[in-house]
Parts: C-alpha cells; sequence; structure tokens
C-alpha cells in the first residue's frame, strides 16, 4: 500500500501569533532591508513590469540567488522572484523553535509513493536565500569521480560537466562563503586551505571522532558556512545551536548575507512575496516572462530571458504548470521527463546514552564527519553509491518531537527520557539514493491559495537504497559503541532533494544541457539542485553554487557571440 500524506500551511501549525510572518514586501520602493543593520534599508535599482530585463530568476536561494548575483555583476538587467519574504535577521530570528517555523515551505503539497517524504524544514526554504537561510552550513565538494560514476564505479549516472570543471567555482563559492575548514580534510582531491580556521569541535562531535579512531577510519571537522573570525559587521559564530533556524547574528554564511547583498549592490532587483505561477511564451518559441503574484494581484514581467530555480519540487511544477499550445506538457518536456529521478538524501540516525554529559544543542550541529563510506569501493559493501555520516545536535523541542514519534513514548514516560537529554548523543547519515523514473514531480487538479496545481512527490526506495541504510546503520552503531554509547537506538528521516530536470549531453534523455540551458527553448534556464543526474553522498548546496557561479560566467561568455 503506497502511502500519501497532504502536507499544508494549514495543518499541524500553531497558531499565527507564535509563527515567524511577514505580511507585506518589503523590497519596495527603490530599497531593499540591509541585512546588516536592524530597521536600516539599502538603495535597490528597480524595473517596471513593461521593462523587459535581462534575466527574471525564480527563487534567490542557493541557485537562483548566487546566479542572481553573478549575473548583475557581470551587466546583465536581473530582477529576482521569490515567493517568501525578504528577511531581517537582526529582527526576525528569534532563539525559538516554535517561532521560526515561518522559513519552510509548507503550502499544500501531496507526498505518496511506498516512502512517503516528509516535506518542509528539512528539504524546502520560503523567502530570499532559500533554504540556505535554515541550513545546517555544511559544505561539502563532492568526490570527483561522482561526476563519472557510471564510467568510473559503475553506477548511476554520468555528469555532462568533470569535476575539473566545476572546481575553480567550488574554490569561487567557498571563497565567498569564507568557509571555515581544517588544514587538512582527509579525502578527495589535494586542495587549497580554506578561507578561515575550522571551528572548534563539540561534545557530539567529539563522541564522532573517539568512536572513528577507536575502530580504525578516518573523521575531520566538517567545512562549514559559518565565520570563525569576524567579516565586516558579521559576528563570528557563538555557537548559540540554532543552526537549523535562521542566524541571529549573520555569522551563517546564506545566500541572504552574502550573494543577495553582492547583486543588489550590482543593480539587481529582488522582489519578496512574489510568486511565479508561470513562464509566458511567444509565438516565436522563447519565453517572454513570468507572471507572478504579489500584493494580492497578478502582474507580468518582461524578460529576455528566464532562469527557474525553485527547487527540486517548485522547479518542475512550475515548467509543468506553464503548459500552453506549443508546449502542452509543459515546458522543456518534450521527452516526459521534467519531474523525473527525483531523488532524496536517506538519513537514518543511530542515538545513545553517556555517561558524561553531552549538552548536544551547543554549537552548529554537525561538526564532525566521516566520508569513510564515500570513497571505499572494495567488496566490503553490497551496495553502489555511498553515504557519510556527521555528528547531530538537535534543540529541545526537536529531540522531543524525536523521540516521542520514533519510540512512541508521551507523558510521563516522555518528560522522563528528556530528563537524559544532556547525556545524549546521534550520528546521522547523508545518503545516496538512485535515480528512478518513477520517483517524480507531477501537479493535481486541486488547487493552492494562488489558483495553481498543486504539486504532488512520489517517492519509494530501491532495494539498493535499502541496503545502503542498512549498512550505515551498522556502521553507526559501531562507531557509537566504541565511543562508549549504551542503549542504542535508531530513528529515520531524510534530507535534501535533487533531480527533476537533469543536465545531460542527450537531449532525448535530459532536460537541459551542461549550462543549464534548455534544449527546445534557447532562453529558458534551470539553475538549482533539480540538475542533478545523481545524489552524491554528502549535503548538495556548495554544488549547487558552484553550479552556479559556473552558468553565471557561461552565460556572460556567450552573450557578446549571440548565443542567448
Amino acid at each position: 500500500m503506497h502511502g500519501l500524506v497532504r502536507t499544508s500551511a494549514t495543518l499541524g501549525k500553531p497558531g499565527k501569533s507564535t509563527l515567524l510572518e511577514v505580511e507585506a514586501p518589503r523590497a519596495i520602493d527603490g530599497r531593499a532591508p540591509d541585512v546588516f543593520r536592524s530597521g536600516a534599508w539599502v538603495p535597490m535599482r528597480t524595473y517596471s513590469d513593461s521593462e523587459e530585463v535581462d534575466f527574471a530568476i525564480v527563487g534567490t536561494g542557493a541557485g537562483g540567488g548566487t546566479l542572481a548575483c553573478k549575473l548583475a555583476e557581470a551587466g546583465f538587467s536581473v530582477v529576482a522572484f521569490d515567493a517568501g519574504p525578504f528577511w531581517r535577521p537582526l529582527e526576525d530570528f528569534a532563539s525559538d523553535e516554535r517561532w521560526q517555523g515561518g522559513l519552510y515551505w509548507t503550502d499544500k503539497r501531496i507526498t505518496g509513493g511506498a516512502d512517503p517524504v516528509e516535506l518542509g524544514s528539512n528539504n524546502s526554504g520560503r523567502g530570499v536565500g532559500g533554504s540556505t537561510v535554515h541550513y545546517t552550513m555544511i559544505a561539502l565538494r563532492w568526490r570527483p569521480e561522482w561526476f563519472e560514476c557510471k564510467s568510473k564505479l559503475g553506477y548511476g549516472r554520468d555528469w555532462p560537466i568533470s569535476f575539473d570543471e566545476l572546481e575553480p567555482y567550488y574554490e569561487e563559492a567557498e571563497e565567498a562563503l569564507q568557509i571555515a575548514g581544517p588544514i587538512d580534510y582527509p579525502w578527495g582531491r589535494r586542495r587549497k586551505r580554506y578561507p578561515r580556521r575550522s571551528h572548534p569541535v563539540n561534545a557530539p562531535g567529539l563522541v564522532l571522532a573517539r568512536g572513528c579512531e577507536r575502530i580504525g577510519i578516518k573523521w575531520s571537522p566538517v567545512p562549514l558556512a559559518t565565520l570563525s573570525s569576524p567579516r565586516g559587521m558579521a559576528h563570528p559564530c557563538v555557537y548559540r545551536g540554532f543552526c537549523a533556524y535562521g542566524c541571529s547574528t549573520n555569522a551563517k554564511q546564506s545566500v541572504l548575507v552574502t550573494f543577495i547583498p553582492r547583486a543588489i549592490n550590482a543593480g539587481a532587483e529582488i522582489r519578496d512575496l512574489a510568486m511565479v505561477g508561470k513562464i509566458e511564451m511567444g509565438k516565436d518559441g522563447r519565453a517572454t516572462g513570468v507572471h507572478y503574484h504579489r500584493n494580492g494581484n497578478w502582474h507580468f514581467q518582461k524578460a529576455k530571458n528566464v532562469v527557474v530555480a525553485g527547487y527540486a519540487i517548485e522547479t518542475p511544477r512550475l515548467l509543468l504548470n506553464s503548459k500552453c499550445d506549443q508546449f502542452p506538457d509543459g515546458l522543456a518536456n518534450e521527452n516526459g521527463l521534467v519531474g523525473t529521478h527525483i531523488m532524496i538524501h536517506s538519513g537514518p540516525g543511530v542515538w545513545g546514552t553517556f555517561d558524561e554529559q553531552i549538552r548536544q544543542y551547543k554549537a552548529p550541529p554537525c561538526m564532525a564527519v566521516t566520508e569513510h563510506w564515500n570513497y571505499d569501493d572494495s567488496d566490503k559493501k553490497d551496495f553502489h553509491g555511498a553515504y557519510a555520516f556527521m555528528s547531530q545536535g538537535p534543540l529541545a523541542v526537536g529531540w522531543a518531537q524525536c523521540v516521542a514519534i520514533n519510540r512512541g513514548l508521551w507523558g510521563m514516560k516522555l518528560r522522563e527520557e528528556m530528563t537524559r537529554y544532556n547525556h545524549v548523543a546521534g550520528l546521522r547519515i547523508v545518503g545516496e539514493t538512485e535515480p528512478q523514473h518513477d520517483n517524480r514531480i507531477t501537479v493535481e487538479d486541486e488547487k493552492d491559495q494562488y489558483g495553481l496545481p498543486i504539486p504532488r512527490m512520489t517517492f519509494s526506495y530501491s532495494d539498493n537504497d535499502k541496503r545502503l541504510m542498512k549498512h550505515s546503520i551498522g556502521s553507526m552503531k559501531s562507531v557509537l559503541e566504541a565511543a562508549g554509547g549504551k542503549e542504542l537506538w535508531v530513528d529515520d528521516d531524510t534530507s535534501h532533494l535533487m533531480g527533476g530536470c537533469r543536465m545531460g549531453d542527450d537531449p532525448s534523455d535530459s532536460v537541459v544541457d551542461k549550462d543549464g540551458q534548455s534544449w527546445s527553448i534557447p532562453n529558458l534556464w534551470v539553475c538549482d539542485g533539480s540538475l542533478f543526474p545523481t545524489a552524491g553522498g554528502v549535503n548538495p548546496s556548495l554544488t549547487i553554487q558552484a553550479l552556479a557561479c559556473r552558468m553565471g560566467d557561461r552565460i556572460a561568455e556567450m552573450a557578446p557571440r549571440g548565443e542567448l
């Protein structure tokens, strides 16, 4: 029996008074919020709807926000739209888990398949900066061989670009985010030093380190996009632990406080609380602009090029909802691949109790990692693919929910278990899943608050995915037991979304080319995690930003040759 779950902003949420909300656009009248100063503003160029801008970008997260910066700095006129608010970190981001639930995309969606995926906090963001506003700042490069995993590792699908092509853009993204990392990272190709020193590892990270050393595998501090020393008006991390939410000190180097200010300074306009519902097509088969909803009304922005960067659900949804007489199955969907081959990162976790105090809520939640099983190609594995696992640091409310859901504890039993909170440590994987055609995004007849067909996500694990998770649970148990953990138990989770508009070299089996350019509509582009042909075994954000940096350079190279 396949599961079917509806997720909605109106279901299972607290009342408005307890949830972060912004009701009116802030980036208007030639100014935008100054993210570094309370109540202050910065000047922002604005464009009229009738002015044909060079690029309309839908989404301002790791892909769209980064690309908006690159294109604006290259001299293009850019308007970037986001369905959520323009956050003011110093004022909006209170140290309250419940309050910050407003950061997540919780509009109506349907999730189904044999293994329905929970949608919301762990895989989508709502607001300028996208999910980088509440991500845990993990900044890991892909293993070089993953770009050729079919050719070199015997599974999955080769990417149309190589690690060598992307490496300088990894460096560019790491520099822009001022990644704090170790002098010597033990996996992958030799690289120059990270821009900033590594953060000291907290107690949960030291548990991972101790366990790994005792069983003879490598570990490392996690390279993090949070400051370890001051940067302009942004303070270094104070280890308050609210990293899975908005950072109120601006230590977290999200797109909101890095690429977006640069984009605005270079002449881009950011339109917050602007939901794009359709891409308009001209008779010549080219996109002419986007229809968007703002301030209670629908508007149309003319554009020479449209970039879709809404992530792995909203990007396919927009392309499918933009169907027209010329493209009756949706835009860029002649081969029926838009929305297909959706991937997640599986995320089972293992938890244990320790004699000593751990206090896992202190500091960023993921401060130590082992990528041992990302780089082990021996026959010790009964699966193909890869996974890493990291130390964890759930806050109190999230931990109570985790225990209640996964262990069925309630009432006094839950209260008693919570008294052990300071003695618990856990590990969780970022596990690769296979790209399967039937794991996909489709649109339904049911409409959302904008009158747009809502998306359905269908997902089922493959047998290989299940073997990988089983192996990872055994590996994490070995590490925790070696570190002194007792009374181990396992929970189930997922993270990240990838695929849905995969890139490739062949128009017959991909949606876009290696530059993110649609095969069938030359002025339509995709720039987000939906480009991924495979999922890899680390967090995707740094790779998304590297792809966006590369795409910005490629577009700047193509424009003078008349190739746009």
